[in-house]
């Protein structure tokens, strides 16, 4: 039987690398990454994800990334150009990683249809602490690269996606547990849909337009140093 060919919206981050691990695994041929980056093509224009890193996670996953640069008075525009692209490429089907907030669903259904596109959500209404024990025993590996500096400081920066931040992260009963409503971005580094994990290095902490951004750096090898 024939696969499907789907492509994945792209962040970087836990959700679209669950969402992807799971449609591999339901039998979907995902054949590209779609990530939509700052007008300067820097970064990511959701997470603030350093666009060199988002390289080296396709290159470790074995998918071509398509970045496409736009500010978010373009975005619907210009991501309705890159799904009709893919469209041509016979790739009838996306994949999008959000859990239940039904205007992200609704935006996603409605630019999908109008490009002929069929959108699949595959962590839709699944609970948040369920998804997060299932991230880390999948052998996921992650850590916190934006917080929104209203309602986390820079001291989570860098922490791990693991037992010990579920349990603090849920103490604090006033952010959504994975994030979905822009409290926290993650950076995913290692998991079953990588090749080999990608090495890197915290560096310095940047506050930017309300959120705390951290930079990762490359590690110098002992033959640079």
């Amino acid at each position: 039987m024939k696969k499907i060919k789907a492509f994945c919206s792209w962040s970087g981050g836990k959700e679209c690398s669950m969402a992807l691990n799971e449609a591999q695994k339901s039998g979907f041929e995902v054949t590209h990454l779609l990530n939509m980056a700052s007008e300067d093509g820097v970064r990511s224009r959701t997470h603030g994800i350093d666009s060199s890193w988002l390289a080296l996670q396709a290159e470790s996953i074995g998918l071509p990334v398509i970045q496409r640069t736009t500010s978010w008075d373009n975005y619907e525009e210009t991501f309705k150009i890159a799904l009709n692209d893919l469209r041509q490429q016979d790739i009838t089907t996306g994949i999008f990683g959000d859990i239940d907030l039904i205007q992200h669903r609704e935006w996603v259904e409605r630019v999908c249809g109008d490009c002929g596109i069929t959108p699949i959500l595959p962590l839709w209404n699944k609970k948040r602490e369920e998804l997060l024990n299932t991230f880390t025993e999948d052998g996921f590996r992650a850590i916190i690269v934006a917080v929104d500096a209203r309602v986390l400081n820079e001291d989570w920066l860098g922490r791990e996606i693991d037992a010990d931040f579920i349990r603090d992260a849920s103490s604090l009963g006033t952010i959504d547990l994975c994030g979905e409503k822009g409290e926290y971005h993650t950076f995913v580094y290692d998991g079953p849909i990588f090749k080999t994990p990608l090495a890197f290095k915290s560096a310095q902490k940047v506050l930017r337009d309300n959120n705390w951004l951290l930079r990762l750096d490359h590690p110098v090898s002992r033959e640079d140093s």
